[in-house]
């Protein structure tokens, strides 16, 4: 149907204004809902609202935002909000403005933010900065729509002067604040929120999730492909329903061919939720804090709206945007467009005798991890060495870890890690938190080379060696994002989760916990392409002790 054409749709309005269910006609001209008539019977099929997600950062999918609203259409999505976190830090404005003109023109809510911490500290090589001054002139454009979330919560609550200067662009602009506060309750959780910051998505009790919604702030329940909140948080669907939302923040691949935020609602729903606050929660409550203007089947709406078989299973027949089917069960129809591949990648192939580290000390400080858990901590072992060289020790579960500079040429950081569980092979990856330097383990010297050389000669991607068997999931926009289809990028993910299963790790996801060990805010113990770092100190340590 195009946008200038009349069309009737019939089924079980789900009003979630009224709060009633009716059998009705919707009648749509001009994209937009001209009239709705009850038909007083029980019709077989449902019309409810689309859903939006409330906070997610597209890059993690490792979709273009144009795959990504493609992808998540056929679950009934119809918008995200959308935080540019991880391509500003490699590209700055320039990655901003790809998102940007990527969406451009696609029948789908994108709702883009200016992010807020770029870098996100000071302790690693990123790509780029926007500082205040920047965020002020962003903030003016009309096509950036809000100050993506503040992790820089020590900066807001010591009155950090760029910090606050970010804050008070947005309050000028009238545009809201995205939050970032994983740190509890309590005064300075009421600091944090008086200077303008209206969302959290971090917090992982009920009680915090209680403590913001009474503070006036909205809380975004998370359920991504890592961080996982629902369980903890979702009474406060019944307690608090006009101020919850639900995102996923980072969906990876293959979670997003599955599910969005319509598994949400499946489960909400399926607790016993009422399905009015629960489609408040997918859709309305983030509409109207971040002015979004989707149409909620009133008149004179904007005609978006999904026809599911059910309020249980919330199957999706179709999708619809102003009045375009964008998903009709089977096909969906979004423009077709050239992808531009802007990226930073400035080093050279490494070799063998780069990653030889001395062991100077019977004593080293080892990074250890967990399967689905970001914190990590210390713990002190005897290295195992070889003419002198710290080397990996499959017998003890410790490997080499390295993280190289990828906008500048600098020698590698080396460390060493203990709980993936390889015994054999090496990974790298250009995905590394927050500022995506390429990350690597190994069990050998000569697999780290090559693992990270795949990195490089791809301009960024995801590499998996063992032996001379190599396979490598290219990401040339940004050494985040393919400019392939999600489900070609999922294609391609599963092959390297197969060879990630051949190097025998214990973990449900090497990929994504690799993708954190560089995330220098997060305790205990951390690896930066300048060295370890103590995440509790805030500081760097040595290897050797």
């Amino acid at each position: 149907m195009n946008k200038t054409d009349t069309k009737l749709v019939r089924g079980n309005l789900v009003d979630i204004i009224s709060r009633e269910i009716y059998g009705a006609v919707v009648t749509i001209s001009d994209g937009k809902i001209s009239k709705t008539e009850r038909t007083g019977i029980v019709e077989s099929n449902y019309i409810l609202p689309g859903f939006i997600d409330a906070h997610v950062h597209i890059e993690s999918s490792m979709c273009t935002p144009l795959n990504f609203g493609a992808a998540a259409c056929k679950h009934g999505t119809i918008g995200i909000v959308a935080d540019p976190h991880e391509i500003a830090n490699v590209l700055g404005v320039e990655g901003i403005d790809f998102m940007v003109n990527n969406a451009k023109e696609a029948p789908f809510y994108y709702w883009i933010g200016v992010p807020s911490c770029v870098p996100a500290t000071p302790f690693e090589s990123a790509g780029a900065v926007i500082d205040a001054a920047t965020t002020e002139k962003l903030l003016k454009r009309e096509d950036l729509h809000f100050l993506a979330e503040m992790m820089n919560y020590p900066g807001v609550l010591n009155k950090d002067p760029e910090v606050i200067g970010k804050l008070n662009a947005a309050k000028r602009a009238n545009k809201p604040v995205d939050g970032h506060f994983p740190t509890g309750n309590g005064k300075a959780l009421e600091d944090y929120i008086a200077n303008g910051i209206s969302t959290d998505h971090e917090c992982a009790t009920l009680e915090e999730g209680r403590d913001r919604c009474r503070n006036g702030m909205f809380v975004q329940i998370r359920e991504g492909s890592a961080a996982k909140n629902f369980n903890a948080l979702h009474p406060l669907l019944k307690e608090f329903p006009g101020k919850v939302m639900f995102c996923s923040d980072d969906i990876h691949p293959n979670t997003l061919m599955e599910r969005h935020i319509n598994g949400l609602v499946k489960r909400a729903v399926g607790l016993g939720y009422d399905v009015f606050d629960v489609l408040r929660a997918a859709s309305y409550n983030q509409a109207k804090h971040y002015s979004i203007p989707a149409g909620f089947l009133q008149v004179g709406d904007n005609a978006d709206f999904i026809i599911t078989e059910d309020l249980y299973s919330f199957t999706v027949k179709s999708t619809f945007v102003k009045g375009v089917c964008i998903y009709d069960g089977s096909n969906v129809s979004f423009p077709a467009k050239e992808t531009s591949r802007p990226n930073r990648f400035a080093i050279d192939p490494i070799t063998v005798s780069d990653l030889g580290i001395k062991a100077i000390s019977d004593k080293m400080r080892v990074i250890v991890c967990s399967d689905g858990n970001l914190d990590t901590f210390e713990e002190i072992m005897e290295p195992t060495t070889n003419e002198g060289y710290a080397v990996s020790d499959t017998t003890k579960d410790v490997i080499k870890m390295v993280v190289l500079n990828r906008y500048q040429k600098a020698a590698p950081a080396i460390g060493f890690i203990k709980g993936t569980g390889i015994k054999r092979g090496a990974m790298a990856q250009s995905i590394t938190h927050d500022s995506h330097n390429i990350i690597a383990i190994g069990t050998t010297d000569r697999e780290l080379a090559d693992a990270i050389n795949e990195v490089i000669i791809n301009k960024g991607g995801i590499s998996v060696v063992n032996g001379e068997e190599k396979e490598t999931l290219s990401l040339p926009v940004a050494g985040l994002i393919s400019p392939l289809p999600l489900d070609q990028i999922d294609i391609q993910y599963k092959k390297l989760e197969s060879k990630m299963v051949e190097l025998e790790t214990t973990l449900s996801s090497l990929q994504m916990t690799l993708s954190f060990m560089s995330l220098l805010v997060i305790p205990a113990i951390k690896l930066g392409d300048k060295g370890l770092f103590d995440g509790k100190n805030f500081r760097f340590t040595n290897l050797f002790v």
